[in-house]
């Protein structure tokens, strides 16, 4: 079996982290966003990984290396010389994605989700169209583009963008599964399978979609990545519950790295993780908090709906609330309070941020 990652750009949405890595690189549960997808797919026998890249394609080269032996895939590199939007890419990989008659993964480097894969791919199979769409119901439908189905039918009848009038409450959840003879469809140019290569198909009465059991989120921007980190802490669990920390401090679902350390006095959660050799200091209160590796908090800190960039430090009775986001190396001086702070990579912050701001 094949698959497509289309690994994106240079992932603005998620900046400050992206400045130091490429958005498919940055942690999410302690592991670079790409090995949830990777993994997903080995899982269910895919071989072949075709990352579509269009930034800092070196890094993600190297990050790659030992993937391949960990998963036993192989992963090939499309390296656009510009951006191609989410069909362009498919086209640029036709010699590997076309190499057999089978059909072909696609996925969305930032959607997290309960990937199921092999439920795809039988349904695929058993209503013989051209493309299956993973798809999700969302409480308000006028913030997307959204599925309309032939009645009583996972068979596509058209796209409605940000609908005014109820049509339906499905979106596109970033997951597909096409037969090669979509490749006839698409040029190697910048274009959307979204808004351009489904359309079509659907016409033709060729495009069906797939219900989405259990949890979504497209965590390419900070507060979407602290809901979905929630939610994945949740299904974790539901699944593996011995994968998550339990003591005295933890409050609710909290994953922490086996190296890092809490002190004592702690209330830990809920919806926290902690990366590797990252230290809490005594007396931290830290819930939907994300605290990456390498990191250090001092005495009595709390720190909510925020994300701390690797390597970073918060000094003692330092508040951080607000979806503050530090990025790598950030220094936040002793009692310093941030409200939605952005702080760009390696910066000392000695004054607080009563609003929120971005700090170059």
């Amino acid at each position: 079996m094949k698959a497509l990652i289309l690994v994106g750009g240079f992932g603005t949405r998620l900046r400050p982290l992206t400045f130091s890595k490429p958005k498919p690189l940055v942690d999410f549960a302690n592991q670079p966003m790409i090995l949830h997808q990777i993994e997903a797919l080995a899982k269910v026998g895919v071989t072949d990984i075709v990352l579509a890249v269009n930034y800092q394609p070196r890094t993600m080269v190297d990050a790659m290396q030992e993937v391949e032996a960990k998963f036993n895939v192989k992963i090939h590199f499309s390296i656009e010389s510009e951006p191609l939007g989410t069909a362009g890419p498919i086209a640029l990989a036709k010699g590997i994605l076309a190499k057999d008659d089978s059909p072909f993964f696609v996925l969305n480097s930032d959607v997290i989700c309960d990937f199921p894969l092999l439920e795809m791919a039988a349904m695929h199979k058993e209503h013989g169209g051209e493309a299956t769409i993973l798809v999700t119901k969302v409480a308000d439908p006028s913030k997307y583009g959204v599925v309309v189905n032939k009645e009583g039918s996972s068979q596509v009848e058209r796209f409605v963008e940000k609908p005014t009038v109820f049509v339906s409450d499905k979106i596109n959840a970033g997951i597909y599964i096409l037969s090669t003879s979509v490749l006839d469809r698409i040029k190697p140019v910048p274009s959307s399978i979204e808004k351009e290569i489904f359309p079509a198909i659907a016409s033709e009465g060729l495009l069906h979609t797939l219900d989405l059991p259990g949890f979504w989120m497209d965590v390419g921007q900070p507060k979407d990545y602290l809901i979905g980190t929630g939610l994945y802490l949740e299904s974790l669990r539901q699944k593996a519950p011995t994968t998550l920390h339990a003591s005295d401090e933890i409050v609710g679902n909290v994953l922490v790295a086996p190296s890092a350390k809490i002190g004592s006095k702690c209330k830990i959660g809920p919806n926290v993780v902690l990366g590797p050799n990252v230290v809490i200091g005594d007396g931290v209160r830290l819930s939907n908090a994300v605290v990456m590796e390498g990191c250090t908090i001092g005495d009595n800190v709390l720190i909510s709906d925020s994300i701390i960039g690797w390597h970073s430090t918060v000094g003692k009775w330092a508040r951080l609330e607000n979806v503050s986001v530090l990025g790598e190396d950030v220094h936040i001086a002793a009692e310093v309070f941030a409200n939605g702070a952005c702080v760009l990579p390696h910066k000392s912050i000695a004054a607080s941020i009563l609003a929120p701001k971005i700090v170059m």
